[in-house]
């Protein structure tokens, strides 16, 4: 039994936010970090015991000669010359300018301090005669000893020598990626792929949604490593490669994150600029390296992130000269599918740039399955909003379909800052959880900027402000086919003095000519207003009017909305891989359709303007109102514009009620009333109801 809960335990999903739980010990098993155990606790133990070592004969040498020391009797040269006339003096041996005597007659002509006991240093004017005379006149036996260094001499004569070869030898090891570093310079050509075996990493499928397309293909991939008889029975084969292509922030890495987490076979990590260096011919030893390291842990999965920095197109390089990438590339393909086969190598990449992708990189066989991943639906958006819910505290009155449907065109990366912006939001107010009010102020923040209530505005400017929003929001609310209007501030954010901000009802995959005439018309509603009620043309329109310009003129040039030009795409892009895209623009017309592409696209804008100015002058009371309704409470939502379009007066402003103490949040247990009898039962049942229902709504 406790195994089996033991093992229950183990299955049991982390919340990857909270940090790891240590285990006690159990038993004979010794405490985590006593002793310290890895390679790091080896190379200081193995340095701690050279250095003893070192200290120890030191130590050792230190008093050996000390005691040598101690052992001789030193003379002076006076008090020699009178031991040697007593005849206390036996024996000499002169060695150098070191004269070491005894007492003694030595037989043996070997050379021991020991023996002799006495040592005189011998002046430096000395004559050499004298020794002579010494044999002479005094009977004694002199030796002498060729000057020889001592064992320190030899050992500081080679010392530099041993320096410099320690000096040359740490440099090799470290040209070699010596210590296990893999960063010296022969081992360029090695591969810098990480390698994550099972269950190291703790993302999985479960932690990705709005992309359920996505995960069934990779899932199927997954399943066909754990089980390949169950394909392989019909004839099928493994695929060799899956491409992930898709706008930045829609969670290509993540999912790859989530295949290692599922997959129990070895994953390789590795980014596309790992492969690209300063030498000619260390990418295309890389790739090989990888893929001899997949092999020898087939099956195994292999991903590159951005592929793109590897994978461009060929050919597109100026001055002729031989590319490194493209010898990466070459090997990279040759890898992938060439005459030796990669069985269980699976290659999985990532890119937001499938454009410039080498068409041979992208045929099948190498990439047998190009998987996109798009910004995610409504349904999609509220299913990643759950999931980055799990972590924190949330009140009830939170809407997930609301906020899913706000949200048009946010990728996952968006909706992630968006309710962490949220928590921080709500953490800045004290707040005990994070309500509906905190996830709409930081959908605005995230959409529009943050607000700027530092910046001085003069009365002017915010009039001004209030009259080019009012005309952007009056000529959305009475066009049909526009996206209904959110929210219109004059709160200065980012880097404009005011927003009107539009959410579509519904996720748009294509538009309309109608709807894109409605859009331009709301862009210039701006403008119109300000020529109509203030009789003035500021800059404030002029990001207006540059928009208005592009969509007029891909109506024209590449959509073909035109009546007189027809059908019909003018200009062919060419897109240069390494200078920029569009940086040079093919003219494949004539002079005479260019001045008509400029007139027709001159009479769409100013039949949009026309329109605008047309909606505004017949609603004039109307535009008075929203802008006055704007400099009083500087942001009106969409129910407040219907009032002031229906003629009706906005409630008056009322000051923010302080926060009660009482908490909504989801999960807390509310405490149940202690039981009474009689009336004051019924009352206070009736008031629980009461705050039960304010609570909820």
């Amino acid at each position: 039994m406790a195994d089996k809960k033991r093992d229950k335990n183990k299955n049991k999903k982390r919340n990857p936010l909270q940090p790891p739980k240590r285990q006690k010990p159990e038993g004979n098993q010794k405490k985590p970090g006593f002793p310290p155990e890895g390679p790091q606790w080896k190379r200081a133990s193995r340095t701690l015991f050279f250095w003893v070592i070192i200290i120890t004969v030191a130590l050792y040498l230190s008093q050996y000669f000390s005691s040598q020391r101690q052992a001789e009797e030193v003379l002076s040269y006076d008090e020699f010359i009178s031991s040697l006339e007593s005849g206390n003096i036996k024996t000499i041996l002169v060695e150098n300018r070191t004269l070491y005597a005894s007492r003694e007659e030595i037989m043996s002509n070997r050379f021991t301090k020991k023996q002799y006991g006495i040592r005189v240093t011998l002046p430096p004017n000395m004559d050499s005669d004298i020794i002579d005379t010494w044999r002479k006149s005094y009977n004694i036996k002199i030796l002498f000893k060729e000057d020889s260094p001592g064992i320190w001499n030899y050992v500081f004569g080679a010392l530099p020598w041993l320096l410099l070869i320690g000096f040359w030898i740490y440099i090799l090891r470290r040209m070699q990626g010596g210590g296990g570093s893999n960063r010296g310079i022969f081992a360029f050509g090695k591969s810098r792929a990480k390698l994550w075996m099972e269950n190291q990493t703790k993302v999985t499928f479960q932690d990705v949604a709005g992309a359920d397309e996505a995960k069934e293909e990779l899932e199927e991939i997954i399943e066909f490593l754990k089980d390949p008889d169950k394909f392989q029975r019909l004839g099928g084969k493994i695929p060799k490669g899956a491409l992930l292509l898709g706008p930045p922030g829609t969670g290509k890495t993540l999912l790859a994150r989530a295949v290692a987490g599922e997959a129990a076979v070895p994953f390789f990590s590795i980014s596309g600029a790992d492969f690209v260096e300063m030498f000619v011919g260390v990418g295309a030893s890389r790739v090989r390296d990888l893929f001899e390291q997949g092999k020898s842990h087939a099956p195994c999965i292999v991903f590159i992130d951005e592929i793109d920095a590897v994978g461009r197109h060929r050919g597109a390089g100026l001055g002729g000269g031989h590319d490194e990438r493209e010898q990466t590339l070459n090997q990279l393909l040759v890898e992938m599918d060439g005459f030796s086969s990669n069985e269980g190598v699976i290659l999985l990449a990532a890119t937001n740039r499938p454009d410039v992708l080498d068409s041979a990189l992208l045929r099948p066989g190498r990439f047998d399955r190009q998987i996109v991943v798009d910004r995610p639906d409504m349904r999609g958006r509220e299913g990643i909003l759950k999931v980055h819910m799990r972590d924190i505290p949330v009140a009830k009155n939170i809407d997930l379909v609301v906020l899913a449907q706000s949200t048009p065109g946010f990728s996952g990366a968006d909706l992630a800052n968006m309710v962490n912006e949220a928590a921080l939001l709500a953490a800045r107010k004290d707040k005990k959880c994070v309500e509906m009010t905190d996830f709409e102020e930081a959908k605005d923040k995230v959409l529009m900027g943050a607000e700027r209530k530092s910046l001085l505005i003069s009365e002017d400017e915010k009039r001004t402000t209030a009259y080019h929003e009012a005309g952007h929001a009056l000529v959305a609310k009475l066009t049909p086919g526009t996206d209904p209007v959110h929210k219109v501030s004059i709160i200065p954010r980012g880097r404009a003095l005011g927003v009107t901000m539009s959410l579509p009802m519904t996720d748009k995959h294509n538009y309309t000519r109608k709807y894109c005439l409605a859009i331009m018309r709301q862009l210039l509603g701006g403008r119109a207003a300000e020529q109509i009620a203030l009789k003035e043309m500021t800059t404030g329109a002029g990001d207006d009017i540059k928009k208005a310009t592009e969509l007029s003129r891909k109506m024209v040039c590449e959509w073909g909305m035109s009546e007189k030009l027809g059908p019909l795409t003018f200009g062919d892009k060419q897109d240069e891989i390494f200078l920029g895209r569009e940086i040079a623009q093919h003219r494949d017309y004539s002079e005479e359709t260019a001045e008509l592409i400029d007139q027709e696209v001159r009479t769409i804008v100013e039949e949009a303007i026309r329109d605008a100015e047309e909606l505004i002058k017949k609603n004039t009371d109307a535009l008075h109102a929203i802008a006055n309704a704007l400099l009083e409470r500087e942001t009106l939502d969409s129910d407040q514009l219907d009032m002031l379009l229906d003629g009706k007066k906005l409630p008056p402003l009322r000051t923010p009620k302080k926060r009660t103490a009482k908490s909504t949040c989801e999960g807390e247990k509310k405490r149940k009333p202690k039981a009474k009898t009689g009336s004051k039962q019924k009352e206070q049942s009736r008031k629980a109801s009461r705050e039960n229902k304010a609570d909820s709504e």
